[in-house]
């Protein structure tokens, strides 16, 4: 049985009836075959028919630590499209240069729940806010095979471009500063712990543009 809200969606906004078709997800990676039993805008019952095996899952992970933005409105952007695009977990960091760093997780939550559900993605990523930047490279300099950094390259004249150097099928977490960049200290910091320099091109970018960047190029690398 649906709750309230997901039984008017399903009878208002996608009209569905007694016997039509639906498919179900945990957000963990398993997705079933339903029927509708019935039109109940309040609680409306669904039969699972079958268990669907060859569902396609993102063959890598995903981790993206970024600064929240000073406006809300921009970071719950990058997290709806990010979801959409495939991302497994996103971190927010509080940085040197760090403007905000309050984030309401249940909103973040329910915005990915809702882009999951559009994009047809049957994982939910995993949001955690907020933790500061060294706690949180020193926690995962060895969790993933590639961990880039990407900045304004005050401390290398040339990184290579994040789309050059990732590997298809690799577990990967890229870090993405506040408006301000991260510190040199921060850099640093970073780089002692194993993560590598990337650029994301020629132009300075919003720091929610970058990170989308970044998860799309993560994406393409995984697609050729």
């Amino acid at each position: 049985m649906f709750s309230e809200k997901e039984s008017r969606h399903c009878v208002k906004a996608l009209r569905l009836k007694a016997g039509d078709e639906l498919f179900l997800t945990d957000g963990k990676g398993s997705i079933y075959k339903g029927e509708m039993k019935d039109n109940d805008v309040k609680a409306c019952q669904i039969a699972v028919v079958e268990q669907v095996n060859d569902y396609p899952l993102l063959p890598y992970k995903l981790h993206v630590g970024i600064a929240p933005t000073k406006n809300s409105d921009r970071l719950e952007w990058f997290v709806e499209k990010a979801v959409e695009i495939g991302i497994s977990e996103i971190t927010a960091l509080a940085c040197e240069y760090s403007e905000h760093i309050s984030v309401k997780t249940d909103r973040m939550e329910r915005l990915m729940i809702a882009a999951m559900k559009q994009s047809l993605r049957i994982e939910l990523p995993n949001f955690t806010s907020t933790i500061p930047f060294t706690d949180f490279i020193q926690k995962t300099q060895n969790n993933y095979v590639q961990k880039y950094i990407a900045y304004c390259g005050y401390l290398s004249q040339n990184p290579p471009l994040l789309q050059k150097v990732c590997l298809p099928q690799q577990d990967t977490l890229i870090l993405i500063g506040p408006e301000g960049d991260f510190s040199v200290q921060e850099v640093q910091q970073a780089i002692a712990c194993g993560f590598v320099p990337v650029s994301l091109g020629t132009f300075r970018l919003r720091t929610e543009t970058a990170a989308l960047l970044a998860c799309a190029a993560v994406q393409l690398a995984n697609s050729l």
